[in-house]
């Protein structure tokens, strides 16, 4: 079992930067490959960002590669997104989630935070 609880959303304008942040309880962190997905309005939920225990393998969704970097800290039991170059459309939910390997994680996680509201201005 793993609980995450996410922090750092906000509001931002066009061009800005944000960093979100996903804590996760348990000691077995590091045997965890993290995610983030987020999920606009009448959207569905879109895969953002993968990284794996290590942390030594990343992946990122077509919309946010080069501009966003997963990473993590296994010491603080922590996962961050940097998102830069924000866009109106990056506005959404951002959740994250945790699940035994990459692939799971990157499609159909089995643990979810509870999302952070991200929202970026024009």
């Amino acid at each position: 079992q793993v609980q995450l609880v996410e922090s750092g959303g906000g509001l931002v304008q066009a061009g800005g930067s944000l960093k979100l942040s996903c804590a996760a309880s348990g000691r077995t962190f590091s045997s965890y490959a993290m995610a983030w997905f987020r999920q606009a309005p009448e959207k569905e939920r879109e895969f953002v960002a993968a990284i794996s225990g290590s942390g030594g393998l990343v992946y990122y969704g077509d919309s946010v590669k080069g501009r966003c970097t997963i990473s993590r800290d296994n010491a603080k039991n922590t996962v961050y997104l940097q998102m830069n170059i924000l866009k109106p459309e990056d506005t959404a939910v951002y959740y994250c989630a945790a699940d035994l390997s990459l692939v799971p994680v990157s499609t159909r996680p089995g643990y979810w935070g509870q999302g952070t509201q991200v929202t970026v201005s024009s």
